[in-house]
């Protein structure tokens, strides 16, 4: 998820890199910064310092904590958004190989 081209530092490889789309802690901070028109929605983050990872964290945190982190709190236009974009992420990601269920099952091991 985190490569590290030596001097500059811990790079992001992006979300289309990132571990078969797979929904990791990482891409779910670009899709919540994508809902919240905190990034583009064709900005996949390549290349991006861990700092700045962890910054856009924060941003996305302060967007979620008005509607309790709670999806059908949302807006309407938020919320739809946040339907389409998380739809075709799964979409991408099972697509490329992510399997939730397996996902589960390692972690109960």
């Amino acid at each position: 998820m985190v490569q590290k081209p030596g001097k500059s530092g811990q790079k992001y490889v992006g979300y289309q890199e990132d571990i078969t789309y797979g929904m990791t802690s990482t891409v779910k901070i670009i899709l919540d910064a994508r809902v919240f028109g905190l990034i583009e929605e064709d900005e996949n983050c390549d290349g991006w310092l861990a700092a700045g990872i962890l910054a856009l964290q924060e941003k996305v945190a302060d967007a979620w904590d008005k509607s309790g982190f709670i999806p059908s709190r949302l807006p309407d236009e938020l919320r739809e958004r946040h339907t389409r974009i998380y739809k075709q992420a799964v979409q991408d990601a099972r697509a490329n190989g992510w399997d939730p269920d397996r996902e589960i099952e390692e972690k109960h091991r």
